[in-house]
């Protein structure tokens, strides 16, 4: 959007969204030729407080005070007092705020300080945080929603039915390298047999520990080689098997030098508002597999017909045993034909010109 408005993003010193310890140097850089300003976090969060934390008001977030609630929002952080005195001192000189995310101290604290001028993104999805009452006045307040999915707005309009849930369903778009080498991620990795592909954090909140237990039962059933290949930062142990190739996290063109190289890109994940992996993988024409506990994942596959979901193990073997060669090549087609037609820059910046030139 910085070719048409004078774009800054304003973020704080931070990289690991567990710790918040700052890691970038405060102050103005640019990236791309956008002016990036970061703000020093005040402290790191302490997980193992902030956890217990959430132990004690998940089983009554409908009850806790705003008080309490708010309390846990500051440990949930990051809280940035420089970040805040920059946007009350400034606030003026913007036309218009966008917010990302509704989950953290940044748009929790910061959008009432702007809201006639704010938008926000809230990346939501069906998790207990989203059902405390202080979220009730803070979408009230926004100017207007940018939405990932038609699932995430539906989903937000049974959650807020009070609130005037307006704003189109954006998204953002694909860019995918115009060279990709699927030869060249098998001969580093070393990796001949036909494998499944999953890109992202590796932790039991995305559905990875049913994944391992899914895959292992179907190497016991299934006598085709098959790997399970990892790309991602893991939060969990992961299951020692031969068959099981965790590659940790890797740079953005091993990562689309796998997707070219993989049978199926497999998303567990119960919860998501968008999936960017699946895009990038029908951007690539690969097929997905997905669970269906995401209404969006599944909602996704509708959309673009180019991947199937299962409920259960057995689901999942015979997804993957009934995936053939033509059925992979045709679902990866069909999904590369709805990234090329729905998830391009063009589309994108249409939107927001849209919503913010009214």
């Amino acid at each position: 959007m910085s070719q048409y408005w004078d774009t800054e993003i304003l973020t704080t010193c931070a990289i690991d969204y567990l710790t918040w310890q700052n890691y970038y140097s405060p102050g103005i850089t640019e990236v791309a030729g956008v002016k990036v300003r970061r703000f020093s976090v005040e402290k790191p969060r302490d997980i193992k407080a902030f956890n217990h934390l959430s132990e004690k008001i998940s089983p009554r977030f409908k009850s806790a005070s705003i008080e309490e609630q708010e309390e846990w929002m500051q440990a949930q952080g990051p809280v940035s007092h420089e970040l805040t005195v920059h946007i009350k001192q400034h606030h003026h000189e913007y036309d218009a705020f966008i917010f990302f995310t509704y989950l953290y101290a940044t748009t929790y604290f910061l959008l009432p300080l702007v809201a006639d001028k704010a938008y926000l993104a809230p990346l939501a999805h069906d998790e207990w945080p989203i059902y405390m009452s202080m979220w009730d006045t803070l979408f009230e307040k926004a100017r207007g929603f940018i939405f990932n999915t038609v699932e995430e707005r539906n989903f937000l309009k049974v959650r807020f039915p009070k609130i005037n849930l307006e704003g189109p369903v954006v998204g953002v778009a694909v860019d995918s390298p115009k060279a990709l080498s699927a030869e060249n991620f098998r001969q580093i990795y070393k990796i001949d047999d036909p494998f499944l592909l999953y890109v992202g954090r590796i932790d039991p909140c995305k559905g990875c520990d049913e994944l391992f237990s899914y895959f292992i039962e179907l190497r016991k059933q299934n006598s085709t080689s098959r790997k399970l290949v990892l790309l991602g930062k893991p939060t969990m142990p992961i299951p020692k098997h031969p068959d099981i190739i965790a590659l940790g996290f890797v740079d953005d063109q091993t990562k689309w030098d796998a997707l070219a190289a993989c049978d199926l890109l497999v998303m567990p994940s119960p919860f998501e508002s968008l999936s960017m992996v699946l895009l990038e993988a029908w951007a690539v024409g690969k097929p997905v597999l997905v669970s269906d506990k995401c209404d969006v994942l599944v909602g996704q596959c509708r959309r673009a017909q180019g991947g199937l979901w299962y409920t259960c193990k057995e689901e999942f073997q015979v997804a993957i045993e009934m995936m053939n060669e033509h059925i992979r090549y045709q679902l990866g087609l069909q999904g590369k034909k709805f990234v090329e037609t729905n998830y391009v820059w063009s589309k994108i910046e249409e939107k927001y010109l849209s919503l913010l030139n009214k």
